[in-house]
């Protein structure tokens, strides 16, 4: 089921397999969050089990995301993203990350999974999996600002072992995304390992359900949180309560890349 080719005419390559080079790694992480968006619809069934299926089955999800054209979360988009450039001749490895809350708490260390991507001696993350705001391609692991269609990023290390990546919007402030350790994960952390902080945060999770949309545009990204829509374009971001059903549904088949039902009809 899993098709490199398939998939790479999917984010819009035509032509021969692309080398695996920094260059492709950009192109193909900036066309995988515009055409597969993240959606967490499927959290309200999987109740506690959020994590479950982090090892994904790959021609499962890749049936259902990438054919079939439903949303994935983070272990899902960023699994099936590692498969791709791991096909394509890529050194990849799992991160995870505890997200930085509104309150400045961090989530625990392996709350979010997102890629570890390595050329010429130097890490880059690939996340395709992350709701927004965030990164549109690679980032360097580096306290270089690098920017990104008027977005800032950068990664510092911290004294606690953690490294913090950090965006800053067009005339605002560095503020954290989220905080990782740069090594490899392994599967077995999450599914075998008794781990009292990542289950009281699933149980959190799972008794108030939050669901989440996200999808990059070619110069920003927009993230539908319940009814709160953020749009990030050049830098700039604006924010809106879609209080209308008409006006939330026309959000909605739009980051979902629907069709809106009027227009099936």
């Amino acid at each position: 089921m899993f098709d490199i080719d398939h998939y790479l005419a999917k984010l819009g390559h035509t032509g021969p397999r692309p080398a695996p080079t920094l260059e492709t790694l950009r192109v193909l992480h900036k066309r995988h969050l515009m055409t597969q968006p993240f959606d967490n619809f499927l959290n309200g069934e999987r109740g506690t089990a959020i994590w479950d299926g982090v090892d994904i089955d790959v021609d499962t999800v890749y049936k259902e995301v990438v054919i079939g054209g439903r949303g994935g979360v983070c272990y899902e988009l960023n699994g099936l993203f590692r498969a791709l450039l791991t096909g394509l001749g890529y050194e990849v490895v799992v991160f995870s990350a505890g997200v930085r809350g509104p309150d400045g708490t961090y989530g625990p260390e392996m709350e979010h999974l997102f890629n570890g991507v390595r050329i010429d001696g130097e890490w880059y993350l690939a996340d395709v999996g992350y709701s927004g705001p965030s990164l549109l391609e690679p980032v360097r692991v580096s306290p270089e600002p690098q920017e990104q269609y008027g977005t800032g990023f950068r990664v510092l290390e911290g004294d606690d072992g953690f490294h913090y990546l950090e965006r800053r919007p067009r005339g605002g402030e560095w503020g954290v995304v989220h905080r990782f350790l740069l090594r490899p994960r392994r599967f077995s952390e999450w599914l075998d390992a008794d781990n009292p902080t990542l289950d009281a945060y699933a149980r959190m999770l799972a008794a108030h359900v939050t669901y989440i949309r996200g999808r990059a545009l070619e110069n920003g990204q927009m993230t539908l949180t319940g009814r709160r829509l953020l749009i990030v374009e050049d830098g700039v971001e604006r924010v809106r309560v879609l209080v209308k059903k008409d006006d939330y549904e026309a959000v909605l088949d739009d980051i979902l890349l629907r069709t809106p039902a009027s227009a099936a009809a």
